[in-house]
This record gives structure tokens, sequence and C-alpha cells, in this order.
């Protein structure tokens, strides 16, 4: 696996790529990566003859009280994890590289509708900050598929509605959550969290679990489903940020027509902010 660090570098290694009639795919990240990331890679690589990966803690889509400074950076471990993978590149360009006018300078975009609420709602401005080092990954790789963990939900749908927006030529592919033997959801954030904290975590996965089978069962129920499981999570350590069920295909809010749902929790224990989604039909 060849790692590259600038724009030129990569994109003289696509332009042989291109050469050669390949099918690149783009697996962005931000490093630290667990298996839930290798998950990304091993999909991509069903897909596609090469894979480029990305490491890039991009300081725009943090904000500022949030974890930018101590945001774990492991560039060696994950070389590893990722050449044992099976990846072909990784770009893991500096601040600088991405935006040499500066951060203040840097034209951004914004997705509407999708960004709104959830995530969007707690972390004003970090879709946007999202979206913007997306398109710059695309434009710099120009990949045929890029690959998104199903964990975040809602940046899938931003991606989604992103690329269809601007009409660009490349296919997005959500891979399935990666979870832990007790439930919880593969997360660099993990780390943070205590031995306690840990293993009270995965009642955040039981919790959503227990609350999809009651939709299910009974969609008229909803309301008073939803409110005994943030008590529920509360109960167990958890401060709840939010829990919505929105359409699956839509994220818009869950309605009568609605028949493909998600229900989407975020939630703090001690300092770590966790989150989860689980889909259901009706």
């Amino acid at each position: 696996m060849n790692t590259l660090t600038t724009v030129a570098q990569v994109r003289e290694a696509v332009k042989n790529c291109r050469e050669q009639g390949l099918r690149i795919a783009l697996v962005p990240t931000m490093g630290n990566l667990h298996s839930g990331h290798i998950a990304l890679i091993k999909h991509a690589l069903a897909h596609a003859d090469v894979v480029i990966a990305s490491i890039f803690v991009n300081p725009i889509q943090f904000g500022p009280n949030e974890d930018l400074a101590t945001y774990p950076r492991t560039l060696q471990q994950d070389q590893e994890k990722l050449a044992t993978a099976g990846c072909h590149l990784l770009f893991t360009p500096s601040v600088e590289e991405m935006y040499p006018a500066g951060l203040n300078a840097q034209s951004t975009i914004r997705v509407p509708l999708v960004s709104e609420g959830l995530c969007g709602g707690s972390r004003p401005g970090h879709f946007d900050g999202v979206a913007t080092v997306v398109s710059k990954l695309f434009n710099i790789v120009q990949p045929d598929m890029a690959v998104f963990g199903e964990k975040d939900f809602q940046q899938l749908a931003v991606i989604r509605k992103l690329v269809a927006d601007f009409n660009l030529p490349i296919e997005i592919l959500g891979a399935p959550i990666v979870r832990d033997a007790d439930g919880l959801a593969l997360s660099s954030r993990n780390g943070y969290l205590s031995d306690e904290e840990r293993q009270q975590a995965p009642a955040l996965f039981h919790c959503l679990k227990a609350l999809v089978e009651k939709i299910v069962q009974n969609p008229l129920e909803m309301a008073s489903a939803m409110e005994h499981t943030k008590a529920q999570l509360s109960a167990t350590g958890f401060t709840p940020d939010y829990l919505e069920v929105r359409d699956a295909d839509t994220l818009a809010p869950w309605s009568e027509e609605s028949r493909a749902g998600v229900v989407l929790v975020a939630a703090t224990i001690g300092t770590t902010r966790l989150i989860d989604n689980l889909s259901f039909t009706l």
C-alpha cells in the first residue's frame, strides 16, 4: 500500500488507474481505525478494483467545544491495518494541503433539509464541514464509488443528497453497522469510555432494539414507547441528546405514509457522546 500526502500525487495515481480501466472506490475516514472501518475497506474491495482510503481529521466539522485537539491520531497502526485489509492507496493530507487558503477563507457547502435536526441540531455547522471535505475528496480522487458506514446514518443521507444535487457520477454505498459482541456499535470515540462506562454503554443498543420491537408491534403507541426508552436510558447512566423516528428513505419526520423507518439516538455517558440507529419496516 502506498501512502500519498499531496493532491498532485493522488491525481497522478488515479490517472494511472484510469489508464488501466480500473474501477476506483474511496473510503474517507478520520483515522484511529477499528474493525468497522476495515469492514468499509472490505466492502469497497468487493465492488472495485482499486480502493483508496483517506485519513484526515477535518477541523471544519468540529465545533468550538468538541474534541479536535484530543481526537486520536494513530497513523502507523492505521497504515498497518489498511495494508493488511488490502487497501491499495492511502491519502493523508495535512490541513494546509486541504485548505491552502486557510480555514476561514475556505468555501463551504451546505446540504439543506437532511442536515437539519438530529446531530445537525446538536452540532451546528458539523455537516457543512462534512459536505465540504467530502466534496473536496470527491474532486481530488474522482472515484467511481465511495463507501460510508450506516452508523452515521444522517451523514450518509447528507452525502447521498450532495451527490444527487450536484449530479456527481459517484455511487454511494452504505455499509452495515459493525458491533461488538455485546451490541455496542464500534466507534473511535468508544476509546474515551472508562471501564465502568464501557460496561454500561451496550444499554444504548439494547434500549434501541426494544423500542423498535415495540414500534413494529404497535405503531400507534410510538410516542409512549419513546418516552419509556428515554427514561430507560437515563436510568442506565445516559443523558439523552435526541431520540427520534425518521423516514429511512428521506430522513423526514415519521408520518402515517412512512413504511421504512429508522430510530436514531444520541446520548452521552460520562463525557462521551455516542450515536446509534436501527431501521425497521411496517
